[in-house]
């Protein structure tokens, strides 16, 4: 019933065994209670984990690569991933916050003068001046930290890298945040300049390791997203991006504004319908031959399939749903999509979860909503 979603495919020097993917998602969860949801996720069925935010400099809110805590944290999720049958990629990425805006906030946020939504969007509008100042010596070391970071990936047993094309090479790709007046800014090509450095210093150290590029699409009328590329530079960055070495697309909306527009749920006044961003890969499509990987509340498999099929995307990558139902995969493939428990997509308890730091769960918890 579903040949297509269940058939192999290559990306790079890689075959997945299917084409559903587990999307990258912050979880928010402790070392043992994220293990233990990675390895639920994997037994699942799903040919692929890209593995969130993982960051290339060491950071105040993430395991780095660069320590031996770190590494082994990785490592630990790789082993769980690979004895379930499933592939791992490591999605490599750059913070593009001010720790000193953060600071300053810190008081008004406790004080509770100022909640998490209000912190959020003065972190995202203080992106741009951040980015817009960065010096360039610090902008080169940040690049090629991306391949530094790739190496240890390799190394720790990551099958793929995913670099992050929103956070903070969203930004400097984006003509609202980046007010650069050198190579990094002002024309589509400078703007693309971070994120090519960033893929071609992967690519120079890792000829053969497959690189996936999370390319963030901003939208004008309606407005949505303030990162990331306008559907109209497309037909810049995404050359540049395959010259530069990347081995497949996975596309979805730009970030840098509501959590609940990157996220949207069932109610969302404009991407309220299932396959939400798949209309941004159409646009991808006329401007690449590689694998393009679609997301955006992805759910039924009929549905899923049918854009498998239509060749408008080659995988489909999923999160909420596969939270929902780890076993999505093997239900599908098996030919009993009835027995789904679906996303309805309330995020109540996967996005709120994670803003209010209980980390990413479900309603459908333990096979009942709860």
């Amino acid at each position: 019933m579903f040949e297509t979603m269940g058939s192999p495919i290559q990306l790079g020097t890689v075959t997945l065994k299917n084409r559903i993917i587990f999307a990258p998602t912050t979880f928010g969860m402790r070392l043992e209670e994220l293990q233990e949801e990675i390895r639920r996720i994997a037994q699942g069925g799903c040919a692929m984990i890209i593995l969130g935010d993982v960051p290339v400099l060491k950071s105040r809110f993430g395991w780095s690569l660069d320590t031996t805590k770190g590494f082994s944290y990785y490592r630990s999720l790789v082993e769980i991933a690979h004895q379930e049958g499933c592939l791992i990629a490591a999605q490599l990425h750059q913070s593009d916050t001010s720790f000193k805006e953060v600071l300053r906030f810190i008081p008004d946020l406790m004080m509770k003068k100022m909640d998490p939504k209000d912190l959020r969007k003065k972190i995202n509008d203080a992106a741009g001046p951040y980015i817009t100042a960065l010096p360039t010596a610090k902008v080169e070391k940040i690049t090629h930290a991306f391949a530094k970071a790739a190496v240890l990936a390799e190394r720790a047993g990551f099958d793929m890298i995913q670099v992050h094309g929103d956070r903070m090479c969203g930004s400097f790709s984006s003509s609202l945040l980046n007010r650069r007046e050198d190579r990094y800014g002002g024309s589509v090509r400078n703007r693309a300049r971070f994120a090519v450095e960033a893929v071609s210093a992967i690519r120079q150290q890792l000829p053969k390791m497959p690189i996936d590029y999370k390319l963030a699409v901003r939208q004008e009328n309606p407005n949505y997203g303030r990162a990331g590329v306008l559907e109209e530079e497309l037909s810049v960055f995404v050359p540049l991006l395959e010259q530069a070495g990347v081995t497949s697309f996975h596309v979805t909306l730009a970030n840098h504004g509501a959590l609940e527009d990157t996220i949207p749920p069932a109610n969302h006044p404009y991407f309220h319908e299932e396959g939400c961003f798949l209309k941004y890969c159409d646009q991808v499509r006329k401007r690449t031959a590689l694998p393009i990987c679609g997301v955006g509340g992805l759910s039924h498999p009929a549905f899923v399939e049918e854009q498998l099929v239509s060749g408008r995307i080659d995988c489909a990558a999923m999160s909420r749903q596969l939270i929902a139902d780890p076993m999505w995969v093997r239900k599908a493939l098996s030919n009993q999509p009835e027995t789904i428990h679906t996303c309805i997509r309330c995020n109540q308890r996967c996005l709120r979860g994670l803003q209010e730091h209980r980390g990413v769960h479900c309603i459908y918890e333990g096979g009942k909503e709860k």
